[in-house]
């Protein structure tokens, strides 16, 4: 009985039908996927060229401030 089912629905071309739409639903939640993991990458991107534009703002404060050291032991031997 279930046997003749299947043969009945292959040849209506419901089961095709079906599969074709389950597999469709797979695509849209595949493309869904990867849609977030390219945004993802973006913010993780920008995150990271942020990120380096601190740093070599703080390398370059701490380059002033080992110069600013350096005058003040210079002056302070002086005395």
């Amino acid at each position: 009985m279930a046997i003749e089912e299947v043969i009945a629905n292959e040849t209506n071309g419901t089961v095709v039908g079906g599969l074709i739409a389950e597999i469709g639903k797979l695509g849209l939640w595949i493309q869904g996927i990867g849609l977030v993991i390219v945004i993802w990458l973006i913010f993780q991107i920008v995150i990271a060229i942020n990120n380096r534009i601190k740093r070599r703002t703080l390398y370059e404060i701490n380059e002033r401030l080992e110069r600013v050291e350096e005058k003040i032991d210079r002056l302070l031997k002086k005395r």
